[in-house]
């Protein structure tokens, strides 16, 4: 409890940005979600610890030796021809009882046209980022966990260049009989180690996250409760071309503060729910609501289901195949592959132990 307390209090220490969040920071794809599952739940898990290594990347404290030789590698596609990817490898030291992982993440934006000052085509350019992740966790009590992650940052934009280092801290509070777990995570510390101009050194998207899950106990369903941007309350966007609608002869209708109270709020929690068929659930049903894309993303007088995802997980032999979707926008939305395995599947004295070549 110390250790969670102190880590709270480092967490709010940090000075907070009264800016909006979107556009505030270089980088921004160090919030992309790096697997399918995450992707299906809301894009952001950092309280589920089981053998998926892709968790680590969000919360350090989440490594733990059933991630030993596990092995992912995931595809993301966006809209307008955007792809990214991570892939990731996890590896448990007994005699220190650490669990280190690493993970290399990359977005491509594509290829774009070069233009002069009155439009004319002169050229191509091509725009990516990468983010190679190192972390370390392990479990200091029965009930308490921790993790590190270091990022080394680099961004190709055209003839702009920059480079960076990010890390992330993590505590999870573990309760088995309870199947309840509790983190606090401060993610993206640090900042610009050169600047895409000389001397315009920007800031990177940290943000302070606390979340939760709980397993039920009769039924086989695991929800997650998170909430971001714990160091910032004011996550609005106030769009200066919004046009506000008005009375004939009247002012213009205002929204209650109380409602934009709990519209803010709102858009600080993600919601999302996995469903664990079988005994070593080879099948698993996901979804997720996260109210901040859906507020953001969405189109004003048309229905949609912006903010919404959902997937689904297949345990086949020894590998696990997970899709992810995300509905963004009316013009459509992500789609998310994971193919997952564990290299100790394939040593032969595994073979041997369970006597099935296949």
């Amino acid at each position: 409890m110390r250790s969670f307390l102190l880590m709270l209090f480092l967490a709010l220490s940090v000075p907070s940005l009264q800016a909006q969040i979107g556009g505030a920071a270089v980088y921004p794809f160090l919030q992309f979600s790096p697997s399918a599952r995450i992707s299906a739940l809301g894009g952001n898990l950092i309280t589920v610890r089981d053998d998926d290594v892709n968790l680590a990347y969000a919360n350090p404290a989440l490594l733990n030796s059933r991630m030993h030789h596990a092995l992912s590698f995931s595809h993301n596609l966006y809209l307008a021809g955007i792809q990214s990817g991570y892939v990731a490898y996890g590896h448990y030291l007994k005699k220190q009882d650490i669990t280190l992982h690493g993970g290399v993440q990359y977005v491509s934006y594509g290829t774009f046209d070069a233009t002069d000052e009155i439009g004319t085509v002169t050229g191509d350019f091509k725009a990516a980022e990468y983010a190679i992740t190192l972390g370390a966790g392990k479990q200091l009590y029965e009930r308490l966990a921790v993790g590190a992650n270091l990022k080394f940052i680099t961004s190709q934009l055209e003839s702009y260049h920059s480079v960076g280092l990010a890390g992330d801290l993590g505590v999870t509070f573990i309760d088995t009989s309870r199947r309840f777990t509790a983190s606090l995570v401060m993610r993206n510390i640090g900042g610009q180690l050169s600047a895409y101009r000389t001397g315009n050194r920007e800031k990177i998207p940290y943000d302070l996250q606390v979340g939760l899950s709980h397993r039920l106990r009769y039924l086989p369903f695991r929800f997650s409760i998170i909430y971001h941007h714990l160091h910032r309350w004011n996550i609005t966007y106030d769009d200066p071309n919004a046009v506000e609608p008005t009375l004939f002869l009247g002012e213009a209708p205002k929204e209650s503060r109380f409602n934009m109270v709990v519209d803010n709020l709102f858009r600080h929690f993600i919601f999302s729910g996995e469903f664990l068929f079988g005994r070593n659930e080879p099948l698993r049903l996901r979804f997720g609501y996260n109210h901040l894309l859906r507020q953001e993303l969405s189109v004003d007088n048309f229905r949609s289901l912006s903010g919404f995802t959902f997937g689904v997980g297949l345990k086949i032999n020894r590998f696990r195949i997970d899709y992810g979707r995300g509905i963004y926008h009316l013009a459509g939305g992500i789609n998310h592959f994971t193919l997952s395995t564990n290299l100790s599947e394939f040593s032969n004295k595994r073979l041997l132990d369970t006597g099935n070549p296949n």
